[in-house]
């Protein structure tokens, strides 16, 4: 019996780590834009694309770069259909896109110069913002005495990027302008801006009154062409008015007049509002004096935190204050959650498959000096990939990708290799094939001469089983990491990896472990072959976990290569002439498959919508729990993952318990869940600010109240004492 030979599926598991790797700086080269984190930056060019969007800084200079000479520059931004970025006043929610120029002495940039916008409405909101394609043009001043040959352009720019979700993005650009020649490429693109920027209007006899419920508007001097039409209306002064409520509008010969309610949680009182008018793509702007008094406003409103940190701070940027029943971490007692954290990831569910390996290879070493060696040498195989997966994932952090624990199943790419590495598993301890028969003579005699490497292999293999997984004490340990000095955080990760290699490692150590356990014999073979199921159940689950992430579609050409590959197996098992032919038409069917089917596994599927689904739940997003907390609603908020076994433990436990959906229901809590199946930086943004890196995350918001987090294992009793509390 060859059981003890895992080097293959180690090695699969150290190359699916290396692949998660390649994978998500693949991204992050590609994509060549930032998120929040400690940026590294990549070269800037004139163009930055992302999934949602396409942004090219641009230049206009006709006539050189001289001084009274129109000098334009601009960040055109090219939307994917659905999705929109903002105005100066974005409405009911998202930020205004934000420029922020480095140029050289003697040149000064002016404000955007905005184009008239559209009304969005997202559900009960609307929005002001740019469909399709915009360009934000920005005038620049040449000072007498300017001398050089090119003007060095540098521009680091932030949007707000929204469908139905939204998505914090930025980019670094840069652009060369010759002084003495024309630049006119893009000219048409700023005439037509130009043409669709409000044209300034003299205030005359215009005005807003305020009223205790609505301004009534009074706009003079508009052309005579608009006279008698419906216009758009934007406000360019945000937090006044209720952008979604109905409103009337009529002409009174000449002039133009509305009645716009005010917000209930309007934040400004402006003496003057500038305004814009529109019909079509022509539109106008007028600064109108404010009469009469305001009404009491509101208290002002806060950005959202996962925007804040998001768009204007890195890592470094400040989280607002969260409750937790532990204490403060500190090192010391972040070292020993990760310790605690390692030993309970022994139970979770993701990583039995591989605990009932070593047990079966545990019986068969005789010699103690043998089987304290292999203890050890798996200890230093878990204790190093840990520290392997945290510097990787340290070091995407700090190039500005946003990442945390569990990061590598977030590629569909990466849980397909996983779903094959466990069906390889599953029918080799079925019985199906031997490792040691495919391997070359060589390497198998070498193999089999040195359990230590065996070992050694296999606490790789087990780190990259549990690495999707969270236990208890883990959370706050790993989220606590990611902010320290590298050496520092390394520290917490390898206590991790000890704590998970503790068990096996004092079970090695400890000879009346060995003389308690049975004897050789052939309860091993049904053993072997009982494991076999546990292996095929956890790739049943990655099928699932995939279908979450590719849609049934994906699911499906899973499931048809895992079969081609069984069949693949099963063709080299055989001999003679017959395993010729049928491995060589096997392998062809093989590949037909993966060039036919394959792209279904990494095809994304559609985002659901914010609308609320079964058992109450809504789509979390950017400024949503923000949105339901100025009505006075407490939120709580599950971050989870399809990929994360503890997740779907909780969902199916105490998050469908009646008596927490009851509390729930008596205390009017809106229920929101933060999706990491796949890459979001806009969870990544938010579980940082709550001092977490990885899922589950459990957290209740409650109006005027620091975000309680809970522990990583709900039970039933702490829930619902923490919704008593609201």
């Amino acid at each position: 019996m060859h059981f003890k030979r895992p080097l293959f599926a180690a090695l699969s598991a150290t190359l699916l780590i290396a692949l998660g790797a390649m994978s998500m700086v693949a991204g992050a080269q590609n994509t060549a834009f930032n998120l929040p984190g400690k940026s590294s930056r990549i070269a800037a060019a004139s163009v930055v694309t992302t999934d949602q969007v396409r942004a090219e800084l641009l230049a206009w200079a006709p006539e050189g770069v001289e001084p009274g000479k129109p000098v334009w520059v601009g960040l055109a931004l090219t939307h994917q259909p659905e999705w929109h970025t903002y105005w100066k006043n974005s409405g009911d929610s998202g930020l205004p896109t934000q420029l922020d120029w480095q140029l050289p002495a003697g040149i000064s940039a002016g404000e955007i110069a905005w184009p008239t916008p559209k009304k969005i409405p997202i559900g009960t909101l609307a929005n002001y913002g740019y469909e399709k394609t915009v360009l934000l043009p920005v005038p620049l001043t040449v000072a007498p005495g300017f001398a050089g040959k090119q003007l060095e352009v540098q521009l680091k720019a932030s949007w707000l990027v929204c469908r139905k979700e939204c998505i914090p993005q930025e980019g670094d650009f840069a652009l060369s302008i010759p002084v003495r020649s024309s630049t006119a490429a893009s000219g048409q693109l700023f005439q037509d801006t130009f043409a669709a920027t409000p044209k300034v209007l003299p205030a005359g006899a215009s005005q807003v009154e305020a009223g205790p419920k609505a301004i009534k508007v009074s706009l003079a001097g508009l052309p005579a062409a608009l006279q008698g039409k419906t216009l758009a209306f934007f406000p360019e002064t945000g937090g006044v008015i209720e952008p979604a409520a109905p409103w009337q509008q009529a002409w009174q010969g000449a002039l133009w007049t509305a009645e716009v309610p005010l917000s209930s949680q309007r934040t400004e009182s402006p003496a003057g509002m500038p305004l814009v008018v529109a019909l079509d793509n022509v539109a106008y702007r007028i600064d109108a004096p404010v009469k009469g008094t305001w009404p009491a406003a509101a208290a002002a409103a806060v950005v959202p935190p996962a925007l804040e940190a998001a768009l204007r701070a890195n890592a470094s940027a400040g989280a607002a204050p969260v409750q937790s029943s532990a204490p403060p971490v500190g090192l010391i007692a972040a070292l020993l959650g990760a310790l605690l954290g390692g030993l309970v990831l022994n139970l979770m569910p993701c990583v039995f498959p591989v605990l009932a390996i070593k047990v079966v290879g545990f019986v068969q070493v005789k010699d103690q000096a043998t089987r304290l060696t292999t203890g050890l040498a798996y200890t230093l195989g878990v204790v190093l990939s840990f520290l392997a997966l945290g510097a990787l994932l340290l070091g995407l952090r700090a190039a500005g990708e946003q990442l945390g624990w569990g990061f590598q199943l977030q590629n569909p790419a990466v849980v397909a290799l996983l779903a094959a590495l466990f069906t390889l598993l599953g029918l080799n301890l079925a019985g199906l094939f031997e490792f040691g028969n495919l391997l070359p003579g060589r390497l198998a005699g070498w193999q089999a001469k040195n359990p230590t490497v065996n070992a050694f292999l296999s606490g790789v293999l087990a780190t990259a089983i549990a690495s999707p997984c969270t236990a208890p004490f883990m959370g706050a340990s790993l989220g606590y990491a990611v902010g320290l000095p590298a050496l520092e955080a390394l520290a917490i990760f390898a206590a991790l990896g000890v704590g998970m290699a503790l068990p096996y490692l004092a079970a090695s150590a400890i000879p009346a472990v060995a003389r308690a356990l049975p004897r050789p014999g052939a309860w091993m073979v049904t053993f072997k072959q009982l494991m076999a199921f546990p292996m095929f159940a956890t790739v049943a689950w990655l099928v699932w976990v995939l279908g979450q992430q590719s849609g049934v579609d994906g699911a499906g050409a899973l499931l048809a290569l895992l079969v081609l590959m069984a069949l693949v197996i099963w063709a080299f098992t055989l001999r003679g002439t017959a395993r010729t032919l049928l491995a060589a038409f096997s392998i062809a069917l093989c590949a037909l498959g993966l060039w036919s089917i394959g792209p279904n596994i990494t095809r994304p599927v559609t985002l659901a919508s914010a609308a609320p689904t079964a058992g109450g739940w809504q789509a979390w997003e950017p400024g949503r729990v923000d949105q339901l907390a100025a009505q006075g609603q407490s939120v709580f908020v599950d971050f989870t993952a399809a990929w994360c076994v503890t997740c779907q433990y909780n969902k199916k436990t105490t998050l469908s318990n009646a008596a927490v959906l009851a509390d729930i229901e008596a205390k009017n809590v809106a229920l929101l869940r933060a999706d990491w199946t796949r890459r979001d930086p806009a969870v990544t943004a938010a579980l940082a600010q709550l001092g977490r890196s990885g899922v589950p995350v459990y957290v209740i918001y409650k109006p005027g109240r620091a975000p309680v987090v809970l522990s990583e294992i709900l039970s039933v009793d702490d829930v619902r004492a923490e919704l008593a509390k609201l």
